[in-house]
């Protein structure tokens, strides 16, 4: 194993069971001031990020949603510093008993939550994730190794030194974040495979990464899956609000995992909705590929194959189909999908039950973009990633979903006979 991961997977697991007895307000403490030094110190954050970008070779295969999810820019950092002091604000789970029942012997049997202990995060160019992380496993009095990628080694850098700082004017544990900073891949396969110390391993990338970890990791993972998200447009649908809410969900922020990748359209409502949201989605830029009735709505739309249905572009690329009902939606949903976000418009409570009931995602829309699936908007704070498996987490990874429950028992001399 690498001595960069040895050392601070050891030192992770000793300030572990430190960090997991800090009271509440140690750890409010030291996201406040970890807030503060961010805004604070913006201009080094911004010129660390800077050489990160400058690094980045022209012409590369870098994308611009790529250049979008690396950059620091002023208002980002103060997002993000807000973001800790949200986290700082909401409930601490860590102590909370969740029931509690007496047996007939009169022993008292409950559960209470408890921090998970190491976990370790994996991610691509996204430095947010570095503040994310970290204020989300302290608040819950769990460590954290962070491994992101080298195109944003100096960003995470810089916040790391900056979450060092707070950590040890709060008086918390050295350890309790930690940065690999060695860009070598077998670094990455020693945390794979780190399971003396790490309790979890998560994984917020694209597909390649998502599969690397799942397929070698020996450590228990939650996959954080890709987004290939649908919006539906039923035949009963508003139409101002129809082409409002897919714009939304195509162009806000298409380099992100809860943007709209495929956009569906009940064959009734084609004809009123297309005319509409094609020239819309052209003017700003969005590539479109569509089944044979989508192409003859535009000369500039290219036919889509069967690879499109199932990518996720993270870019100003959409795939529509028109189909025959919301049955048919549905089934192409849950067939191409990645169980992350999908949404349907609709005035009918009917439809929208059936879309609700039937479809096999992480978090469901009625009438919304799906751009809300974030820790942020969903009132968590933060996230740690968006689970798209179904156990222990699925969806939106905040507070509670870095715990764990423990049993508590409650006696007066019981013994077993």
């Amino acid at each position: 194993m690498h001595a960069e991961v040895l050392a601070k997977c050891k030192q992770a697991r000793q300030a572990a069971l430190k960090l997991a007895a800090c009271s509440t307000s140690l750890k409010n403490k030291a996201l406040e001031q970890i807030a503060t030094s961010l805004e604070k110190n913006k201009k080094d954050i911004i010129e660390a990020n800077q050489l990160d970008r400058n690094r980045l070779e022209s012409g590369d295969h870098y994308t611009e949603a790529f250049y979008d999810r690396l950059l620091l820019s002023e208002a980002r950092i103060f997002e993000m510093a807000q973001g800790l002091r949200e986290i700082a604000a909401l409930n601490d789970p860590v102590g909370e008993v969740t029931g509690m029942w007496k047996r007939p012997n009169g022993l008292e049997i409950g559960q209470t939550r408890v921090p998970i202990g190491v976990i370790a995060i994996i991610y691509e160019a996204r430095p947010n994730v570095t503040i994310d992380a970290a204020g989300l496993t302290l608040k819950t009095g769990n460590t954290v190794i962070l491994r992101g990628s080298s195109e944003a080694l100096n960003s995470n850098r810089a916040l790391v030194k900056i979450i060092q700082q707070g950590l040890g004017e709060a008086g918390l544990p050295d350890g309790s974040v930690a940065l690999i900073e060695d860009a070598d891949r077998a670094a990455v396969m020693d945390l794979l495979n780190a399971n003396q110390y790490l309790d979890l391993l998560i994984p917020r990338g694209g597909p390649s990464l998502i599969n690397t970890v799942i397929n070698n990791s020996s450590v228990p993972v939650i996959q954080t899956g890709a987004g290939n998200c649908h919006t539906y447009v039923d035949y009963s649908a508003d139409l101002d609000k129809a082409v409002a809410i897919a714009v939304n969900a195509k162009v806000q922020r298409p380099g992100v995992c809860n943007a709209m990748e495929t956009l569906l359209v009940h064959k009734d409502m084609a004809d009123d909705f297309l005319p509409k949201i094609v020239p819309a989605l052209e003017k700003l830029g969005v590539e479109i590929r569509g089944c044979p009735r989508t192409v003859s709505y535009s000369s500039n739309i290219k036919p889509a194959g069967e690879e499109d249905w199932s990518t996720e572009y993270l870019d100003l690329i959409l795939a529509i189909r028109v189909v025959e009902n919301i049955d048919q939606a549905v089934e192409h949903i849950n067939s191409y999908g990645t169980g992350h976000s999908e949404a349907i418009i609709t005035d009918s409570y009917n439809q929208a039950r059936h879309f609700l009931a039937s479809v096999d995602a992480a978090a469901v829309y009625v009438n919304a973009s799906t751009r809300f699936t974030d820790g942020s908007a969903f009132g968590l704070g933060a996230e740690i990633g968006i689970s798209t498996q179904k156990l222990h987490a699925r969806g939106p990874m905040g507070l509670e979903a870095l715990t764990t429950l423990k049993y508590i028992i409650f006696g007066s001399g019981q013994i077993r006979e």
